[in-house]
């Protein structure tokens, strides 16, 4: 469930009105930079909400802007107290990509493209151990654990009796024939996935593989939409030692166009759920 405080959530906000705010002053990420004899990086990170941003930094920006309402400035530093706060996914130490948990354990709907895998929200237990072992070889039993028991608890948001995530999953046939664990995982695996495509918030395609080259052929996103309008939608592309997240309008128009053709291109919903009941019953021998 979301929390009602989300620091992702918050540091995007925060970082938004003071871009905002520098960009009604005339002023490049540049100029601030060095008025504050800061990087001109820093900037843009607290601009873009991958980093966390302190009272005092509110502070000088809003210094520099020349911000004379008080009102404005104690709602800024506010926020900036809440985005220092933790998320639940904090407890379990750094995890690579808990800025991307931040931004999924607030968004109203997320449409995801999977090429190799079955997506991390559709995932049993024993189909997850098996992922992150054969992912992170190098990795020690216990951190692997962590890993497994995060990507469990993020399934919660498709669980929630109230306000479930609405979950869009279109999956490249790839990931069903795939043997991740053994046969047995398998049929478990695609059972689980049956099972979870006939609650109304979830719906599941399957991209064949006579489509042969599709919209989707540079590899795996994912798209985040916000209840919030002062939210705007983000791409999310995994990444091995760093994420990608795009949140430009027409970034996030191009990879939407993209995934409606995705869409087209695959199975219906009946057609999907058919093929995922031959491939089970198929492991099942």
């Amino acid at each position: 469930m979301a929390s009602n405080v989300n620091p992702t959530v918050r540091r995007r906000r925060l970082g938004q009105e003071l871009r905002r705010l520098r960009e009604l002053k005339g002023m490049t990420a540049e100029e601030v930079a060095e008025r504050l004899l800061v990087s001109q990086s820093k900037i843009s990170r607290l601009e873009n909400g991958r980093r966390s941003i302190s009272q005092r930094d509110v502070r000088d920006l809003c210094g520099v802007y020349e911000v004379e309402d008080q009102r404005i400035v104690d709602s800024l530093m506010q926020m900036a107290k809440d985005s220092r706060q933790q998320g639940w996914w904090h407890a379990f130490g750094d995890i690579p990509y808990s800025v991307y948990i931040g931004l999924e354990t607030d968004a109203e709907s997320l449409r995801v493209y999977e090429p190799q895998i079955i997506t991390g929200l559709l995932q049993t237990r024993a189909y997850a151990e098996a992922i992150v072992q054969g992912g992170s070889p190098e990795s020690s039993e216990q951190e692997n654990d962590k890993r497994v028991e995060v990507r469990l608890r993020r399934q919660s948001r498709i669980t929630a009796e109230q306000d479930p995530l609405r979950l869009w999953v279109v999956l490249d046939e790839a990931a069903l024939h795939r043997v991740v664990g053994s046969r047995q995982v398998m049929r478990e695996q695609l059972e689980h996935v049956l099972e979870l495509s006939q609650l109304p918030h979830i719906t599941v395609q399957v991209l064949p593989f006579e489509v042969g080259a599709h919209a989707g052929i540079n590899g795996q996103y994912s798209i985040l939409e916000f209840a919030d309008a002062a939210d705007s939608s983000v791409v999310y592309i995994e990444g091995v030692t760093s994420d990608l997240y795009l949140e430009k309008p027409h970034d996030v128009q191009k990879y939407t166009v993209m995934y409606e053709h995705l869409r087209a291109q695959s199975l219906n919903v009946e057609q999907s759920r058919r093929l995922l009941e031959r491939l089970a019953k198929d492991y099942a021998r």
